[in-house]
C-alpha cells in the first residue's frame, strides 16, 4: 500500500476542520491531529463547529483547546446553526462557508462523509465540496446507530498511545454525550482497530477517510 505524507517533522501544514456538532472533529480526526503534532509538524489549524447549543458550546471550546495543544497556530470558531435542521438552513450555511473560504487558504480540509446518514453531516459535506471546489478535501467518519459506515480509501495510522490520548480526551470533555450507548472507549477504539487492520497500520490503529479527487503530478 503506497503512503503519501501529508507533512513531515518541521514542515508547515494548514488544515481546516469542519464539524457539524461539538464532538465530530475529535471523533473523526482527533488522532490525526494529535499524531501530526507529535510528529513535529508545524500545524496551523482552523477549527470550526457549526452547532453547539448550550453546555455543548463550552465542551466544544475546551475540547478543541485540548486537542490543539502544541499546534503552531490555531483559531476556534463555534457557530450557532440549529442542530438537526441544517438542510433548512442551507443558504445561511453556504453563505458562511463562502465567507470562510474567502478568508482562509488551507492545504487540507476535513469534513463529514457524503455517505453519512445524519442530515446535518450530509448537508455540511455537500456544501463543503460545493464551496471549496479547488481544495484537497478528506471526508471523515462518525460511528453511530445509523449503520452508515462504509469502505474508505485513505487511512492515517495512529500509534496506540495517541489512540489512548484521543479516547481519554473525548471521555473527559463531553460529559453531555456519555449517556449515549455508543459514546464509549470500546466504540472509538474498536473502529480505530478495524481501520488499522484494513491498512496494516504498524501501530494497529488508524483513522479512515474518503478522498474523492487527487491530481497526480
Amino acid at each position: 500500500m503506497k503512503a503519501l505524507t501529508l507533512a513531515s517533522n518541521g514542515e508547515a501544514l494548514s488544515i481546516l476542520c469542519l464539524g457539524a456538532h461539538s464532538d465530530d472533529i475529535e471523533i473523526g480526526l482527533g488522532g490525526t491531529i494529535l499524531s501530526l503534532v507529535a510528529a513535529g509538524v508545524s500545524l496551523d489549524v482552523h477549527w470550526c463547529v457549526l452547532s453547539a447549543p448550550g453546555e455543548r458550546a463550552d465542551e466544544a471550546a475546551r475540547s478543541a483547546r485540548a486537542f490543539l495543544k502544541g499546534v503552531a497556530t490555531s483559531r476556534i470558531e463555534i457557530e450557532s446553526f440549529e442542530d438537526s435542521f441544517f438542510p433548512s438552513q442551507r443558504r445561511e450555511i453556504k453563505d458562511w462557508l463562502t465567507a470562510l473560504r474567502d478568508r482562509t487558504a488551507p492545504d487540507v480540509i476535513f469534513t463529514h462523509s457524503a455517505h453519512d446518514q445524519h442530515q446535518d453531516h450530509r448537508e455540511l459535506n455537500q456544501l463543503t465540496t460545493n464551496v471549496f471546489r479547488d481544495h484537497f478535501v478528506l471526508e471523515y467518519e462518525i460511528p453511530k446507530w445509523d449503520g452508515d459506515l462504509t469502505s474508505r480509501n485513505a487511512y492515517f495510522p495512529i500509534d496506540p498511545a495517541i489512540m489512548d490520548r484521543k479516547v481519554d480526551l473525548l471521555l473527559q470533555h463531553f460529559s453531555t454525550q456519555r449517556s449515549k450507548d455508543w459514546f464509549d472507549a470500546e466504540t472509538f477504539r474498536g473502529l480505530g482497530r478495524l481501520r488499522g487492520l484494513e491498512c496494516r497500520a504498524p501501530g494497529r490503529f488508524a483513522e479512515a477517510f474518503t478522498l474523492r479527487k487527487l491530481t497526480l503530478n
